[in-house]
């Protein structure tokens, strides 16, 4: 049975420090949840939005089994990529010539979950047609939205995001009164974590609520003034706010009062930096998100050495101007928050810098891609592992790579862009950004700037393997003689695979088989060994396809040699090919054994779509075996990876392996469903090709067996069902009853098979579970561990199948119960 929980709990990032007040308004908050489908969170800059919207996530997880997912916008200035954002953080992948939105729209329908969009004042239109698409498709999806103003759309609540809590006047408070309110607890804790020892008393009491009422009990201004406790006593704190908010008197009018009040404190922060400090803040903006060395590359110079860097950098930490950010293979990482970013941005276009540091920071990170993507295909060093924390680098840096490209696009530099995106090509396959990265081409292909031959016809050629990506064969196809007839020979192998690769899908073997050598043959005179392998890869397939398994085994095995101490992708899909014509031959331990290599590999950088087809293959071979439970297992993952990509072709391969797993377990009724759903959405995909014919002979046997009318009757009960309502089926171990609109007069359906007791979990596992029982999100499980997000996903999902729970609520009680909670 697929689960929610089989595709993630959430991204929640973890809380940076408490969580102060509010409590009113998230117990208000979760009772309106209840009642609506749609919430925004209005409010001005500063007023805590977002970190009222993560904590309200974080409280009504329990009771959303698909969890809690945060997408955040801040940085998305194209309304375009709004989709694409939302498709990114739950791991769904485009469809060729299909809306993003209705892809989206169906990855969602079944699950109940959360999903938060952060920031959307900006791509306001956009979140609104989303939301306004995803409320009328997925009925068990609750959605906050955070922005300053609402998005309009029908059914949507939007609630004012109040200031914390004040005194109704100035005097002195008790303890009880303090507690009471907000404002007065936030200021409290953030000043005594910044100078140990601070305590609310008589001498300082009046001064605090004087200056939270100052501040309108804006959240970020009472942590900013916090912060100057470390040099300032209270009451000179609220003297220089009161004298700030004086000289901006005069200022914008037409802004809102509560933004006004923001903007000053903002500028009262700014004001009592040192120089130093304030040159830094300010470059620090062309940042999304950055590490030390970042920093000491790109905003050195004129004011500050790079030795200094560090320092300032700790400084603006302290006063909470910076923010530190997750580790990413033991190197701290920074962000500024929205609103001090954009502040800062401004006050670095008044100093006449911006340009300078913002070509800077583009340049840095085309020699940083560039430098990745020359040594992410070598023979030798640099070592897979050392390749994976390369690729983690490139991906952590996505934002910072669309403000590169915006940069360069805005200047109209076109071979600077096509740079960026020939080097940005393989992250943009490997993490499923294929259609972001086939936009970035486009715009800097119809820009007119100067482009030298040899960086056209890279950007060519790499254009069309998106394109074969997006199965856009004749866009391919196209680009790719383009990209030929500049004559470049550097790139002309990857330019005939492509080419071989268009003509194998369209059936033209032979022709693909000479276009397939000419690539080999021109990659060996180039030198060029990881383009040789792949081209070997290729013509192993077109063998395969021709029915020479011999020749195709050679290939493949000719291609291992090739790729040895390469790229795992590469060898991953060599291993994939060889694991497929070892299932062919029915040497089942081989292909096992293949297929167990390439989905190692595959699972060390996440490739989702190819971790399904490998664990699809695992399935076939288990059921050539007879080992029914592995087929299970195996088929199901796959399915539920399927799924959550949202791509129909391979659900519907999925549906019919299932169906010939219900024949081997004796159930041809559920078999014939299973098909008729699988036919349904091959049709709905635009007529994919059917089944095999030895698949379609076993469909055919099950229906003779049934009888015409009744299986007639069953085709048409699985064409009925959703592509969601037929997955659960296919994967539940015994048969389930089905949706409504599919019930027939085909007989009964068994109940479901009890679940089974609580299988043993691994030591990791337990380690896992403990810190779920004391409320950490995954990422602070991976913070904790030094694991990546991913892998602590794949362990929760483990621990939840082995104890057959549906939520964390349900791992913490149990840990309760069995005494795990200590951890073992």
């Amino acid at each position: 049975m697929i689960t929610d929980t089989a595709i993630g709990t959430g991204n929640l990032p973890a809380e940076p420090n408490s969580f102060v007040g509010r409590e009113r308004d998230l117990a208000e908050l979760a009772l309106l949840l209840g009642e609506v489908r749609a919430l925004t969170l209005c409010g001005p800059g500063g007023i805590g939005k977002t970190r009222l919207a993560l904590r309200l996530a974080c409280e009504l997880v329990p009771g959303f089994p698909g969890g809690a997912w945060l997408v955040e916008l801040g940085d998305t200035d194209d309304p375009a990529l709004v989709p694409l954002r939302v498709a990114a953080a739950l791991g769904i992948r485009q469809e060729p010539g299909r809306p993003l939105t209705e892809t989206i729209a169906d990855a969602l329908r079944p699950r109940r979950m959360v999903l938060i969009l952060d920031t959307c004042e900006h791509v306001v239109d956009a979140c609104a047609t989303l939301v306004a698409q995803l409320l009328a498709s997925c009925p068990s999806l609750r959605l906050i939205a955070t922005s300053r103003e609402p998005l309009r759309v029908r059914g949507e609540t939007a609630w004012r995001v109040p200031p914390l809590a004040l005194p109704a006047q100035f005097g002195e408070l008790s303890d009880q009164d303090m507690a009471e309110h907000e404002a007065i607890r936030l200021f409290a804790e953030r000043a005594a974590a910044v100078r140990p020892g601070f305590r609310l008393g008589a001498g300082n009491t009046g001064a605090v609520v004087r200056l939270c009422r100052t501040l309108d009990g804006i959240p970020l201004a009472i942590e900013l003034a916090a912060a100057r406790v470390r040099a300032l006593s209270v009451e000179q704190i609220a003297d220089r706010l009161t004298d700030r908010f004086q000289l901006l008197a005069s200022g914008d009018r037409t802004a809102p009062p509560r933004q006004q009040t923001l903007r000053a404190t903002v500028d009262w922060s700014y004001e009592l930096l040192t120089g130093p400090e304030q040159v830094l803040l300010r470059r620090l903006s062309v940042f999304s998100g950055w590490n030390v060395e970042m920093a000491e590359r790109i905003c050195a110079g004129q004011g500050i050495s790079a030795p200094m860097v560090l320092g300032l950098l700790a400084a603006l930490i302290d006063k909470s101007l910076v923010t530190l950010d997750a580790e990413l293979d033991g190197s701290a990482r920074y962000r500024l928050l929205d609103t001090i970013r954009e502040y800062a941005a401004v006050r670095l276009t008044a100093s006449g810098e911006a340009a300078a540091v913002r070509g800077a920071c583009r340049d840095y990170l085309l020699e940083l891609v560039e430098s990745t993507a020359a040594r992410a295909f070598l023979r030798g060093d640099p070592p897979w592992p050392e390749r994976i924390a390369m690729y983690r680098r490139v991906h952590a840096e996505r934002d910072n790579f669309v403000i590169a490209l915006a940069v360069s696009l805005e200047r109209g530099e076109a071979e600077t862009g096509l740079r960026f995106c020939c080097a940005l090509r393989s992250p943009w396959v490997a993490y499923g950004d294929v259609s972001e990265g086939a936009r970035w081409f486009d715009r800097f292909l119809e820009l007119e700037g100067p482009v030298s031959p040899a960086v056209l016809a890279r950007a060519l050629i790499l254009r069309a393997e998106l394109a074969f990506e997006l199965q856009d064969y004749a866009g391919a196809a196209k680009c790719a003689q383009a990209g030929l007839d500049l004559g470049r020979p550097a790139d002309g192998a990857a330019g005939l695979r492509i080419l071989a690769l268009v003509s194998l899908r369209a059936g033209r073997h032979q022709e693909a088989l000479g276009t397939i050598e000419a690539a080999i043959t021109t990659a060996r005179a180039a030198g060029d060994v990881w383009e040789e392998g792949i081209a070997q890869i290729t013509r192993a397939a077109i063998l395969a396809r021709e029915g020479s398994l011999t020749d195709a085994q050679r290939a493949y095995e000719i291609a291992l040699d090739v790729l040895r101490d390469n790229n795992g992708w590469g060898v991953a899909q060599a291993r994939y090919g060889l694991g497929t014509l070892a299932r062919t031959r029915g040497d089942h331990a081989a292909a096992l054994r293949h297929f167990g290599t390439a989905l190692a590999l595959y699972r060390a950088i996440d490739a989702r779509p190819e971790i399904a087809r490998c664990l699809a293959g695992v399935g076939w071979v288990a059921l050539s075996q007879g080992d029914l439970e592995l087929a299970r297992s195996s088929l199901t993952e796959s399915m539920q990876l399927s799924v959550a990509t949202g791509q129909r072709l391979p659900i519907a391969r999925g549906l019919e392996a299932l169906g010939v797993l219900a024949l081997a377990e004796g159930d041809p009724a559920r078999a014939v469903r299973l098909e008729g759903a699988a036919l349904a959405l091959r049709e709905a995909a635009g007529g994919a090709a059917p089944a095999s014919a030895r698949i379609g002979a076993l469909f055919g046997a099950a229906r003779q067996r049934l009888g015409a009318s009744a299986a007639a009757a069953l085709l048409a009960e699985g064409r009925a069902m959703s592509r969601y309502d037929a997955s659960r089926y296919g994967t539940q171990a015994g048969t389930v009853a089905l949706p409504p609109d599919a019930e027939g007069a085909a007989g009964p359906r068994p109940a479901p098979a009890a679940a089974s007791a609580p299988a043993v979990l691994t030591a990791r596992e337990y380690e896992i579970a403990a810190l779920i029982g004391r409320g950490l999100s995954n990422r602070a499980i991976a913070d904790e561990l030094v694991i990546s997000p991913a892998t602590v996903a794949r362990h929760v999902a483990n621990i939840f199948t082995k104890l057959g729970f549906s939520s964390r609520a349900q791992v913490a009680a149990w840990l309760a119960d069995a005494g795990a909670g200590e951890g073992r």
